[in-house]
């Protein structure tokens, strides 16, 4: 007997992405899924715009995180490298603006804020020198320096291997604090700690978060064990423990990494360790 080949593994990452979409987009607890036949039952919701950016060329270290400002059109994307500009600033429509590299040593997450108050650029840094395992934040405007915290180590406040931040819509600084396994919670304003959540990381630490449209749960990424973890995100107030929703459990080759949404449009953006490139799906509805 002839032994069936495996579904091929765009079947399998499309499968993954469309369960993490249902969340993202209708902001519902995700539903089990069919990896085998990805689009069995139900209706295609995005595709890959295969003419973003426009000039790929420009990718020219490793790209490790991505991030979106609807407000004013910008995708930040981070990426290592000898050599190699360390933030690249593209358009919505990918073509390529400028690049910067100011206090930045090993970017390894990014994410924007925009409020009727407040616009900046959140870069999680995992470099060796003066610059590394901190938090820092940047006026998108001149690419300035405004604030930073952290330092190597396990303590209240410190951190090893800070992967990925986001900010809440309370004000609230969130940060997977990857080898800690921990996700460690500030406040924007002051710095101050405001907790920390260890529970649901025992497996292995987070890799990125974000939090969904509505904010009401945080999408964690596990890179080693190739998993999505869906926590419920807490009201104004004590920071508590975390509580996870459910769990996406995507192939072994996925590796999921770090992503981010387009809250305007709600165009997902994945930065692909392994194929060094960032994709953009769109949704077509």
């Amino acid at each position: 007997m002839r032994r069936k080949r495996p579904p091929g593994l765009w079947l399998v990452m499309a499968g993954a992405l469309l369960a993490v979409l249902a969340l993202l987009w209708g902001s519902q607890v995700l539903k089990a899924f069919d990896y085998v036949s990805p689009w069995k039952g139900q209706e295609q919701m995005y595709k890959l715009d295969i003419g973003w950016p426009k000039i790929p060329e420009y990718f020219t270290g490793q790209t490790f995180c991505v991030a979106v400002d609807s407000l004013h059109g910008l995708v930040y994307v981070g990426q290592r490298g000898d050599n190699v500009p360390k933030v690249l600033v593209f358009s919505e429509e990918g073509y390529f603006l400028y690049s910067w590299n100011d206090t930045v040593e090993m970017p390894h997450g990014i994410f924007v804020l925009n409020t009727a108050t407040d616009s900046s650029v959140w870069i999680a840094d995992v470099g060796t020198g003066k610059y590394g395992h901190t938090v820092k934040q940047y006026s998108p405007s001149d690419s300035k320096e405004i604030w930073m915290a952290g330092a190597n180590g396990t303590s209240i406040g410190q951190f090893k291997i800070p992967h990925s931040v986001t900010v809440d819509a309370v004000g609230r600084v969130w940060v997977a604090d990857r080898d800690n396994k921990r996700i460690q919670v500030f406040d924007k304003v002051t710095g101050e700690w405001l907790g920390s959540w260890s529970s649901c990381f025992a497996e292995d630490g987070p890799y990125s978060v974000r939090f969904t449209a509505n904010y009401k749960y945080l999408i964690v990424s596990q890179l080693n064990i190739n998993r999505l973890a869906i926590l419920a995100a807490p009201l104004v107030g004590s920071i508590g423990d975390c509580v996870m929703i459910q769990t996406i459990q995507l192939a072994d080759e996925t590796k999921p990494h770090l992503v981010d949404v387009d809250m305007k449009s709600g165009a997902v953006y994945v930065a692909e360790i392994g194929a060094q490139q960032v994709q953009r799906y769109i949704p077509l509805s």
